[in-house]
């Protein structure tokens, strides 16, 4: 009979080729360097075969180890899905989720991903539209839950503040046309209408190029040089640059993230990712208008 794999040697290599290197994987589960390093040797052993090609202190699988790492992950899987769905039978099921989609990239994206290592028996739906929709939606019950924009006259309480900024391709210099090409999301959505009321407010001639939906087509726009964007700073990307009052355009309002339920009981799974998002997100260091 074949002796069976030790599951916690598995999370251990699985979490080694995740970081990168032992140095880093054993920060991340505060264990020892040593103590990481020796269930990696005693994996190896067991297994009879090296699992990694050393590049200097970074590590990566060699074909052995690809091949391990892809039973690894389902194993782990499996073991973790069967202990929640007898530790934790309420965090199965569907959650419904909504925010714009300027927010899912890079800081949802991987707040979703932890939530969904830690309650593997849940599923979660997302939708993405402006923060008016949004809370049209959990009115009607289609959502459970929505990361929203907060309006000054709304009364839901602050979760985050994010920087909300102008950005452009360096090389083009769209921000020094006249009158300033700007592409915007569509009608409704609040950092349009605070875009639109910043560049009016000093008076700046500007013509919409483009109205849509898809921040990869507004993305698509500033880094062709064809337009301005107004973004939330933490998604922007490599080959945009911010532009400030310095290159003349107005500085925009901080944006106030609101975690909002929807109307009535909520359902278990709905109250546990409201905590977890909650716990996560929650961020009160940014201060001071954003130029």
């Amino acid at each position: 009979m074949i002796d069976p794999l030790d599951l916690s040697l598995l999370r251990s290599f699985v979490l080694v080729i995740d970081c990168g290197s032992i140095q880093l994987a054993a920060a991340r589960v505060g264990r020892s360097q040593s103590a990481v390093s020796m269930q990696i040797k005693r994996l190896e052993d067991h297994v009879g075969r090296e699992l990694f090609q050393r590049d200097g202190r970074s590590l990566r699988p060699n074909a052995v180890g690809e091949e391990l790492l892809l039973h690894a992950r389902r194993l782990l899987r499996l073991s973790d899905e069967a202990m929640a769905s007898l530790r934790q039978p309420e965090a199965a099921g569907v959650v419904r989720v909504g925010m714009p989609e300027d927010y899912a990239a890079r800081l949802m994206a991987p707040t979703l991903a932890r939530f969904m290592q830690e309650y593997p028996l849940a599923e979660v739906e997302l939708t993405f539209e402006s923060s008016p929709l949004l809370l049209r939606r959990l009115e009607s019950g289609t959502l459970d839950l929505a990361l929203v924009t907060r309006e000054p006259r709304q009364s839901f309480a602050v979760l985050r503040r994010e920087r909300f900024v102008w950005a452009a391709a360096p090389d083009h210099g769209a921000w020094l046309r006249d009158p300033l090409p700007v592409a915007l999301f569509e009608a409704g959505d609040i950092a349009r209408r605070m875009a639109m009321e910043a560049l009016q407010a000093i008076e700046r001639p500007y013509r919409v190029v483009s109205s849509t939906h898809s921040l990869l087509g507004l993305l698509a726009l500033a880094q062709a040089g064809l337009a301005v964007v107004g973004l939330v700073e933490s998604c922007l990307p490599s080959g945009l640059v911010r532009v400030t009052e310095a290159d003349g355009l107005p500085p925009l309002p901080i944006l106030e993230l609101s975690l909002v339920p929807g109307p009535g009981e909520p359902r278990p799974l709905a109250v546990r990712l409201a905590q977890f998002l909650e716990r996560e997100l929650r961020d009160d260091g940014v201060t001071g208008p954003a130029g």
